[in-house]
């Protein structure tokens, strides 16, 4: 009987891993000129998986260069603290972001005057 339950605790450990190892997933969308959410909210020191999803016909970018450098990276395409998607193009990046308020913006021609702003809120 007491090997029954070792067997059975085993097998609840195994089936909840790899649930409990996924990363948190938050979904961000970019638009002809916005973010959503807004703002952001994040938690610091836990691994998330953003997910930008561009709504556009038009390519846009998520330029966040204090978030990325203060962030770990894990993976993605981050370059020069931004990711740039071309228009309904969707990418992610998991990372582990650092403590802070950040400001968010599209480093496209025109695109901030038009509010593509946004701040990614970690605590």
């Amino acid at each position: 009987m007491l090997s029954f339950r070792l067997a059975v605790a085993a097998l609840a450990l195994l089936i909840g891993s790899p649930a409990s190892a996924q990363p948190a997933a938050q979904t961000i969308s970019l638009w002809s000129y916005g973010y959503a959410p807004k703002p952001i909210h994040l938690k610091a020191g836990r691994p998330v998986r953003l997910i930008f999803v561009n709504r556009s016909g038009n390519g846009h970018d998520f330029t966040a260069r204090a978030f990325f450098g203060r962030s770990r990276i894990l993976g993605g395409d981050v370059r020069n603290g931004a990711i740039e998607l071309k228009a309904d193009q969707t990418k992610s990046v998991t990372l582990i972001p650092a403590a802070g308020t950040y400001p968010v913006h599209c480093s496209h021609f025109m695109h901030t005057t038009f509010g593509m702003r946004d701040t990614i809120v970690v605590d």
